[in-house]
């Protein structure tokens, strides 16, 4: 009996110990410090499948803000600066003058010289490359005045003396809204002045070939470093190399012959600031004119077709710049090329498009159709040069006041 009074209130004593907290329980931790500052956005649990339960399923406002801001078409190309960067293919050659020493304004002017002036033939006065001989059209003779002992008679072809302004009113009468542009700029290049400068083809093309994805001042200091090559100094050194040469330096200079440049090798015309292509060019160009494929008597008298098609023979001379040359360097007054963005650009704001509105079709822009531009500057046969010219400069001139 008394045994199993005993083990009852053993049992009782121990439940009451479990019941009650011990004394050598560790106290519980003291509850986190709140977090100051910038309250954050609690975590969620992943869900089952990786995503988390409340992760938008929309891009962030930001991205989308990006996106609506991207243009729809990517940024219009700039307007091709034509005149720029043919102006070392339209420079005259002046022997014993510096190349680039003094601007093109203080360069002694070449006398006028009237000659008749037909616009399939070039009206440009051209030196022979190898002997510097001035070589003219032959059906460009020096205009004789009536009653002269020779008694030729006066044709009705025009003169390089009056061929501007018989063009530009030839312009005006197929559009008035040319008489702006006639007005405010003027076309030296077909001017009496403009068309006595005597051009090498040679150095001519090479300038457009060194000329090409550089910038202007780029350009020259290449085009005298090249020079350079060949008139080097009694110790060993180029004469004026890069422009940096005294003035009587500078006025020996000319322009080297084919000849002389076809004996030079790549490695060095490389030293004067060419590429690898760009001096194979060079040196394929005045190969052409050392066995006769390309002549400046050719370049006078041979049809525009002909002339394009021996300058596209050419490395390094596409269609552009053989119509570059063709308008600039042998001065034709019936050169259009449909190539031209800054023509294409030209003429759509002077039919009244607005050439913000662009076109894109495989990447490319299009100001205005190859058909829509062929239809237009064909109204301008024979003086399609001239009108190309000042499409250049439409932007440039407020047309609208003549419509």
């Amino acid at each position: 009996m008394s045994t199993r009074r005993s083990a009852r209130l053993i049992a009782a004593s121990e439940s009451k110990v479990s019941s009650s907290p011990s004394s050598t329980m560790a106290p519980p931790p003291p509850p986190a410090p709140a977090q100051k500052g910038r309250k954050r956005k609690a975590a969620t649990d992943p869900a089952p499948n990786g995503v988390t339960e409340d992760a938008p399923t929309e891009a962030p406002t930001a991205s989308k803000k990006r996106r609506t801001q991207r243009p729809s078409t990517p940024p219009p190309p700039s307007p091709t600066p034509t005149p720029s960067n043919v102006k070392l293919m339209a420079e005259p050659a002046a022997p014993g003058d510096a190349v680039f020493a003094t601007p093109p304004s203080k360069k002694p002017r070449a006398a006028a010289v009237d000659r008749l002036a037909d616009s399939n033939t070039t009206l440009a006065t051209l030196l022979s490359p190898e002997t510097s001989r001035v070589v003219t059209s032959k059906k460009a003779r020096t205009r004789t005045p009536s009653g002269s002992p020779t008694k030729q008679p006066v044709q009705k072809t025009p003169a390089t003396a009056s061929i501007l302004e018989e063009a530009n009113r030839f312009l005006v009468s197929v559009d008035p809204r040319m008489r702006p542009l006639v007005e405010n700029h003027h076309c030296r290049i077909f001017s009496p002045e403009g068309l006595a400068e005597e051009i090498d083809p040679f150095e001519s093309l090479c300038s457009g070939i060194i000329s090409q994805q550089v910038s202007g001042a780029a350009a020259k200091s290449i085009k005298n470093k090249f020079i350079g090559l060949f008139h080097e100094s009694p110790d060993g050194e180029e004469s004026a190399a890069g422009g940096d040469g005294n003035e009587e330096q500078t006025k020996e200079r000319r322009f080297p012959h084919p000849s002389e440049v076809v004996k030079v090798p790549l490695e060095k015309l490389r030293t004067a600031g060419l590429s690898q292509r760009k001096a194979e060019y060079v040196s394929g160009l005045a190969e052409k004119f050392v066995n006769g494929e390309l002549s400046a008597q050719i370049l006078a008298d041979a049809p525009y077709e002909e002339v394009i098609s021996r300058l596209t023979a050419v490395r390094g001379l596409g269609l552009w710049s053989a119509e570059m040359f063709a308008c600039f360097g042998l001065k034709r007054t019936d050169v259009f090329s449909l190539g031209d963005l800054g023509v294409q650009r030209g003429m759509a704001a002077f039919v009244g498009r607005d050439i913000a509105k662009l076109k894109s079709k495989g990447g490319k822009f299009k100001y205005m159709s190859e058909a829509d531009m062929t239809a237009l500057s064909d109204k301008y046969k024979p003086y399609r040069s001239l009108f190309m010219w000042y499409m250049w400069r439409v932007e440039e001139t407020d047309v609208s006041t003549m419509e």
